[in-house]
């Protein structure tokens, strides 16, 4: 852009993208209640690393609002595998954040996990701002689904949740399905994945999480069962226990109601 005069002007353009958005769990109550010097250290080590790693992977960074990053994959510069970057990206950005979490908790710091939400879709990406102000970012249903899927995190356990149009812009994509959302502001439902957090991972609770979930999807009244199992396998699995805690509430469906 900055060897490019005409590319500065404010202009836009219809296209298709992949939309990246972060947020730092419960940071408001770690700056009430701590000294501002260690307050600015932390944010910006963690900011900086966010930054580098989406630049890394052939991001482009549009807004940093307090601890949260907004971020585009395949624009400015067009990309075919920008769902592909955008994930791989979330799956940086959550390893660093993880070993900087637990880097802190050892200092007796009390930092939130990172949650992420990513969507694939069509948007109007461009130079926003008038002559004074420049603004390269994206307006659209896109990037508002985008925005409402790192928040449906907080509810649903996971770290990371990504739309099915990222999912199947992805060849060979590795994840589990998390449940078709109606998501707060949204007529329509969304179906969503978690990513597997490495490319080539996928183990034994894994699959039994996708049987369980496919008799969930069907209705099937196994699917408690199933799901007391694997929490039984696994107490510390977020999403589990949101499933088996909506079997156990009668609510027998993949339909995930967010409007709130």
């Amino acid at each position: 852009l900055s060897q490019d005069a005409d590319a500065m002007r404010p202009h836009g353009e219809r296209r298709s993208a992949t939309f990246l958005f972060t947020d730092l769990a419960d940071f408001t109550v770690l700056v009430e209640g701590s000294e501002s010097d260690l307050i600015v250290e932390i944010l910006n080590e963690y900011l900086d690393n966010l930054t580098t790693t989406i630049f890394e992977h052939g991001g482009t960074v549009m807004k940093i609002v307090g601890d949260a990053v907004q971020a585009i994959f395949g624009a400015p510069i067009d990309n075919p595998d920008h769902a592909g970057q955008a994930v791989d990206c979330a799956r940086a950005i959550d390893a660093f954040s993880t070993g900087f979490q637990e880097r802190l908790q050892k200092q007796g710091v009390k930092l939130g996990v990172t949650r992420i939400g990513i969507n694939t879709g069509e948007a109007i990406i461009g130079n926003f701002g008038g002559e004074r102000f420049f603004d390269y970012t994206a307006y659209g249903d896109a990037v508002n689904i985008a925005a409402r899927l790192e928040q449906a995190n907080k509810i649903i356990g996971t770290k990371i949740c990504v739309s099915e149009s990222v999912a199947e812009s992805i060849d060979d994509f590795q994840g589990r399905p998390i449940g078709t959302l109606l998501l707060k502001g949204k007529s329509q439902v969304v179906r969503c994945y978690e990513p597997a957090l490495t490319e080539d991972g996928t183990d034994s609770f894994e699959a039994n999480y996708k049987a369980a979930f496919n008799l969930l999807e069907a209705g099937d009244p196994k699917a408690r069962q199933a799901f007391a199992a694997l929490v039984a396998q696994n107490a510390d699995d977020a999403l589990t226990l949101f499933h088996l805690g909506r079997l156990l509430a009668g609510k027998n469906t993949d339909e995930i109601e967010l409007t709130t």
